[in-house]
């Protein structure tokens, strides 16, 4: 049996991760929908020997504050549509994977399915589908609804959503085409199959009009850490990101969502976690804490109190002073989610100002952040890795590209010479470098299922 290794993603947003990074000296924001830069990043992941390059995706431009709209402050979310995106970076990388978002609240899963096939026949077996439920209840005014469904109505949804793609993704078998020239027969009728769904929240009954994808299903990626979130990684994900700030509370979340793939017949293996990890590396330390200095100098005020505002359960914090103690809002009436509590418990660990807190949290928005050098980075990685809290990393380039150099050219190696990543790519599609199985068409189970009977 091959040695287990760290799996890698890479989270670059052509703007950067960092809230300040598209300050940086060096990143390039008016080349933010530029084709040849997206492509540079790509190239340099690919060289990095990456899983996946991930894209998050919203679908509403969202302003923290009247005062950030009207001043114009931060990029908002304004980027390419992933899939589009993707496709063709697909035309000039050969290995790394692309996990795209798309939202089961406001998508169609007839839609959706066909864009993914599309998209793993593109790549040649390469795409993934970051499932979200879409948290911002900005976007129903962009989609003609008077509100925003409530958590758990997206999460019953995005269930039945799952299971609609997956049969269609199923509609043909994989050699249902035959192609035979001298008889004239293109496919197989035998092996087409019609959905007939009708569900709560869909009816879909006819089959997708692209073939089967070459990787059966393009991987199923997932987010969510609420119990909603757990459940629906545990039944379906085969990677799930996740915001994580030590190791007991990742060993948590690692051996809990585990546990819940047994009651779905699915084994340990049959899904990969990620925590999302911002690291700002340098061959010295000192260097190293002089990069994350100068991106947290350039935090603009109002876009610090606009991102604590969204992650604090909408508090207006602009009426309280920068530099005391960040408020007590526990006592608030609001459900808070699982990352606003995570905000409010990290104040409260370190007694962060509001300002202080802003800047903990400006490069990853509450994901891991990690200061050092390749040692003292890959130190801590391994760390995880070993004791049950990550089968690998979703990193977070705080600034691009000199994020995402620094970690290929430095950080890479590190993990490498210590036998923790790999020195070339495993196989050609996105299942096989992440050691995931690749699905059987669930009609064929079927029928193989009725003979034994």
């Amino acid at each position: 049996m091959s040695k287990r290794q760290i799996k890698l993603g890479a989270f670059i947003p052509t703007t950067s991760q960092h809230a300040a990074g598209w300050r940086h000296p060096q990143s390039r924001p008016q080349d933010h929908l530029s084709i040849d830069y997206a492509i540079e990043l790509a190239k340099t992941a690919e060289k990095g020997l990456f899983d996946a390059y991930f894209l998050a995706d919203g679908l509403s431009i969202r302003w923290g504050s009247a005062a950030e709209g009207e001043l114009g402050l931060g990029d908002k979310g304004v980027s390419f549509e992933p899939i589009t995106l993707f496709a063709a970076l697909a035309a000039v990388t050969t290995k790394i994977g692309f996990i795209a978002t798309a939202s089961t609240t406001y998508e169609d899963p007839y839609i959706l399915a066909r864009k993914f096939a599309s998209l793993d026949h593109i790549s040649k077996g390469r795409a993934a589908w970051n499932v979200v439920t879409t948290a911002s209840a900005d976007t129903a005014r962009n989609f003609g609804l008077e509100k925003h469904p409530d958590a758990n109505v997206r999460y019953e949804r995005a269930d039945e959503f799952i299971q609609v793609t997956q049969k269609l993704w199923d509609s043909w078998e994989d050699d249902a085409f035959i192609y035979n020239k001298d008889s004239g027969q293109f496919f197989d009728a035998k092996k087409f199959h019609e959905p007939l769904h009708q569900g709560k929240y869909f009816k879909v009954e006819g089959a997708l009009n692209v073939s089967r994808p070459p990787q059966g299903y393009p991987v199923i990626v997932q987010a969510g850490q609420s119990e909603d979130g757990r459940e629906l990684a545990g039944k379906y994900a085969e990677v799930i990101f996740t915001a994580q700030q030590n190791l007991t509370d990742a060993q948590e979340f690692y051996r809990d969502v585990k546990k819940r793939l047994i009651k779905y017949g699915r084994h340990a293996d049959d899904l990969k976690i990620m925590p999302g990890v911002s690291i700002f590396v340098a061959k010295t330390e000192q260097e190293a804490q002089e990069k994350y200095d100068l991106l947290n100098s350039l935090i603009h005020p109002k876009v610090g109190l606009s991102l604590l505002s969204g992650l604090a359960g909408g508090i207006n914090l602009e009426k309280y002073d920068l530099d005391a103690l960040f408020p007590k809002i526990e006592d608030v009436d609001i459900n808070f989610s699982s990352r606003q509590q995570m905000m409010i418990d990290i104040a409260r660990k370190h007694n962060f100002t509001i300002r202080e807190l802003y800047q903990y949290i400006a490069s990853a928005r509450g994901h891991w952040t990690l200061i050092g050098t390749p040692e003292q980075i890959v130190d801590q990685l391994q760390e995880w890795f070993e004791n049950e809290a990550a089968d690998g990393f979703n990193v977070l380039p705080p600034s691009t590209p000199a994020g995402l150099n620094d970690f290929v050219e430095l950080v890479v190696p590190e993990l490498q010479r210590r036998g923790l990543f790999r020195t070339e790519y495993e196989g050609s599609t996105l299942r096989e470098n992440l050691g995931l199985k690749r699905p059987e068409n669930q009609y064929v189970l079927k029928e193989q299922h009725i003979k034994v009977s």
